[in-house]
């Protein structure tokens, strides 16, 4: 990919040779860098000793094959957007992000008991079998678990080493840290109050919102795009506030998108059973607003469904068909595209690229009307 910087009235826009900059490549961009900077860990990692040949292949195959490359998108664009000239060190600092990514989806299947994740096996499940094929002593279960909580920990681990090696100057590194750590912490207080809303077995829509912006919105888009801007050493300050107001709005589209394909997702594009969020106890918006609107059958029988591990596929189909019955799928589907409008909005009229507006809108589509 071939940069140059030109100047419009005074201003120094970084823009792509051709000026067609786009998706796919910025995505194959931030994968190179994903790719070289596994390559070396895991070698390091079987030095250590055959044993670690199957943490070094499942690492390696979860992080490179699969994955929208959303944090590291978002960061990019808030770099672009504020006038930064990409080279190979930002990108591996975006890259890194996805490192982040990968630890909360590892984690996420083991507290949520999926066994599936893009379509294969979770990595607890990769090494429950591991275990069984092995012929090792004690529960193949926990030991499943417990290998899929310590590769959850690297990704975290190689997140930080893959931000502090990425050859970036001191000065990015010491603008986009505070930010990077905020992130982090965002993700672990989503995470704990999506474990908590479950035991509370909560029904409220404002406390389920509060979980989406905090487990998904924030670290997914929010905070990238103020990581992304922190990194151009020359960026306007006011575009933070800017980007709160996309990134906000636009995480919480995100994630109710998320919420709807967790009951009605097809399972070959998602790589999930269908209805997993009912199976699993999920207090999303979606449920909560149905319940909400439900009548007292309607209400009982969707209670009654949700986190039941056993639910067959007519459950499903029924709880389906009873969540569309009380206008609560139309209801998130109207929020969806509010919350979209909003994020639009917020990045209509402030001082960005050309390129960066553009990209931003593009990544609204991408985060709303997904399949996976």
């Amino acid at each position: 990919m071939v940069w140059l910087r030109i100047i419009i009235k005074g201003y120094p826009w970084a823009v792509s040779f051709s000026d067609t900059t786009d998706i796919k490549s910025v995505i194959a961009e931030i994968d190179k860098a994903l790719a070289t900077f596994c390559r070396t860990e895991t070698q390091y990692l079987s030095t250590i000793g055959s044993e670690m040949n199957p943490v070094a292949l499942a690492m390696e195959k979860f992080i490179l094959q699969g994955g929208k490359r959303l944090r590291p998108l978002f960061a990019y664009v808030g770099y672009i957007a504020s006038g930064g000239v990409p080279n190979d060190s930002v990108f591996k600092a975006f890259a890194s992000l996805e490192l982040v990514h990968a630890c909360a989806l590892i984690h996420d299947d083991v507290m949520d008991g999926s066994d599936t994740r893009r379509g294969e096996p979770a990595i607890h499940k990769q090494f429950e079998e591991l275990h069984r094929k092995n012929n090792l002593t004690g529960s193949a279960e926990k030991f499943g678990a417990a290998s899929a909580i310590l590769l959850g920990d690297l990704a975290l681990i190689w997140a930080a080493q893959m931000f502090h090696s990425s050859k970036i100057s001191e000065l990015q590194i010491q603008r986009a840290l505070p930010i990077y750590d905020e992130m982090r912490v965002e993700l672990m207080a989503g995470q704990y109050l999506d474990v908590y809303e479950q035991a509370l077995a909560s029904q409220s829509v404002d406390r389920s919102m509060k979980v989406a912006r905090f487990k998904s919105g924030k670290y997914t888009i929010e905070r990238p795009l103020h990581f992304g801007l922190k990194l151009n050493e020359k960026s306007a300050p006011e575009l933070q506030t800017a980007f709160t107001e996309y990134g906000i709005p636009l995480g919480e589209a995100f994630q109710l998108r998320d919420d709807v394909l967790g009951i009605f997702g097809d399972p070959i594009e998602t790589g999930k059973p269908a209805g997993d969020d009912l199976r699993e106890g999920k207090r999303t918006v979606l449920m909560a607003k149905a319940v909400e609107l439900a009548n007292p059958a309607q209400r009982e029988s969707l209670l009654n469904y949700l986190g039941k591990s056993d639910l067959s596929v007519a459950d499903v189909t029924t709880a389906q068909q009873i969540i569309i019955e009380t206008g609560a799928l139309a209801a998130i589907e109207k929020m969806i595209i509010e919350l979209s409008e909003s994020a639009a909005q917020a990045i209509s009229k402030v001082p960005i690229t050309d390129d960066g507006r553009r990209l931003l809108n593009e990544l609204i589509v991408l985060s709303t009307k997904r399949k996976i």
